[in-house]
């Protein structure tokens, strides 16, 4: 399906969800949610099954079949309502809290795709804040209804189970929104519907506090919603974003450090909200509570701000030229492997011994210095300056024709032989310039390519100084 046939998808079943929620608690808001339900987990079969190239079939199964027994659940809950009620714990049940471990599965087969190398850090954190979560949902919904009488075992521990469910849910998707990754469409759709799936079992939840069950009626609309945004996601023609692994990243999030400090917190407000403290004492409490987590999560972040710092600089120093910040030979393969086709500029400065001789070596790095940063400004914003080491520079310029790259070697030789000014003397020197193409085809590989360009150019320095030359 096209993203228009996507959106045209969401934008029916948002209508279709207002109308159902017109035609709440009537006989017709049924017949409207099932005649539009249906359809939809035949779709979202259709779309699990064909064949993709992302060759994870069984996730998008999952999300099918998810569907299909939340969908089943809510067929056995219209026909036991027109056929004597619908018990307090029933096969319906069954089905719905069946859905919670598929959830579970799929949510972190697409985390462990995404979070390829990270998946333990996102864990912790989505863990951290869901234990919390955990404790305030035993407190304020899963402990009343021990607390009720008159209810059989299955009757108390069924609605029990579905706040423990959410809380697992929740930790998943907290898990994916905290992993890396790309996060388009099928990810905030994806995100939306387990959203809107929460906030309905919460509200179902508050009808232990709230007996109003008109609101009941409207929250039972929002399902239909949820599940045409499940289908969107396996229909998406990007859905892949979901299990393709994301660009590793060293950073602290900020809104790790939130869900740290709101982590911190829960405990210890909990047990001030269920003291016999005075009010005064109560709110002084409640206080430094915040002020003291909020204290701890300001440490962290800082000291993990200065790792970061200290991480991002060895890393430099890894990857990079130490005298003139240009790319180091390493760090140019790697980005020739990730590019894709390419022209190369190889280039050895003409005339620099003369220099370092005459001149000495505080006179050659002064040189260097300005090669460099002439290239630097010489070149496109995507394209690659790299030092080899001695005088010897690379340039990538990735996505470039030949004829570009002969224009950038034209300037490049001109902006080299212009005057280096050092102390009271200007230093020149010119440039050779060899370049050669990388296809990336399947016998073609950088370094061969490199190789050719090095070639190239001793075929240019041979002619004379100051001058370009093509491989081949």
């Amino acid at each position: 399906m096209t993203k228009r046939g996507v959106r045209l998808l969401v934008v029916s079943g948002a209508v279709a969800t207002v109308a159902e929620m017109i035609l709440s608690g009537k006989p017709a808001g049924d017949v409207l949610y099932l005649s539009a339900a249906v359809p939809l987990c035949g779709l979202a079969w259709w779309g699990a099954l064909r064949r993709r190239a992302d060759g994870v079939r069984h996730v998008w199964a999952l999300l099918a079949l998810i569907l299909s027994m939340s969908v089943s659940g809510d067929i056995v809950q219209t026909w036991q309502h027109y056929h004597g009620g619908a018990p307090l714990a029933g096969a319906s049940d069954v089905l719905w809290l069946g859905t919670y471990p598929l959830q579970v599965v799929a949510l972190l087969l697409m985390t462990r795709r995404r979070a390829a190398g990270q998946f333990r850090a996102a864990a912790l954190d989505a863990l951290t804040l869901t234990t919390a979560a955990a404790l305030a949902s035993y407190l304020f919904f899963v402990e009343p209804l021990f607390a009720q009488g008159g209810l059989t075992v299955a009757e108390t521990l069924v609605p029990a189970a579905y706040p423990l469910g959410d809380v697992a849910l929740l930790a998943c998707v907290l898990m994916l929104v905290l992993s890396p990754g790309r996060r388009g469409g099928p990810t905030r759709l994806l995100l939306l519907s387990a959203g809107m799936g929460l906030f309905v079992n919460v509200g179902y939840s508050l009808m232990l506090y709230v007996n109003d069950y008109g609101l009941a009626d409207r929250l039972a609309a929002l399902p239909l919603l949820a599940n045409v945004v499940i289908t969107a996601v396996i229909l998406h023609p990007d859905r892949d974003e979901l299990t393709t692994p994301g660009k590793q990243s060293t950073k602290l999030h900020p809104a790790r450090g939130v869900f740290l400090g709101v982590a911190l917190m829960t405990a210890p407000m909990m047990a001030v909200l269920h003291s016999n403290l005075e009010s005064r004492a109560w709110l002084v409490a409640l206080i430094a509570t915040a002020v003291c987590a909020g204290l701890v999560v300001a440490r962290f972040m800082n000291a993990v701000r200065e790792q970061e710092r200290a991480q991002a600089q060895l890393a430099f120093q890894v990857s990079h030229d130490p005298l003139t910040g240009l790319a180091n030979r390493a760090l140019l393969s790697e980005h020739l492997h990730r590019d894709g086709p390419s022209v190369l500029l190889y280039l050895d400065l003409d005339g620099f011994k003369e220099v370092n001789d005459t001149q000495g070596h505080d006179a050659g790095d002064a040189v260097l210095k300005a090669v460099a940063d002439r290239l630097t400004r010489a070149v496109r914003a995507d394209d690659v300056v790299a030092r080899l080491g001695g005088d010897e520079f690379v340039v990538a310029c990735p996505g470039a024709t030949i004829d570009d790259s002969v224009v950038l070697a034209e300037r490049i030789l001109r902006d080299v032989d212009a005057p280096i000014p050092f102390g009271d003397t200007l230093l020149t020197v010119s440039v050779s310039i060899g370049i050669a193409a990388h296809d990336a085809g399947p016998d073609v590989s950088p370094a061969l390519v490199l190789r050719s360009a090095d070639e190239a150019m001793y075929k240019a320095k041979r002619l004379g100084h100051g001058r370009w030359m093509l491989a081949g």
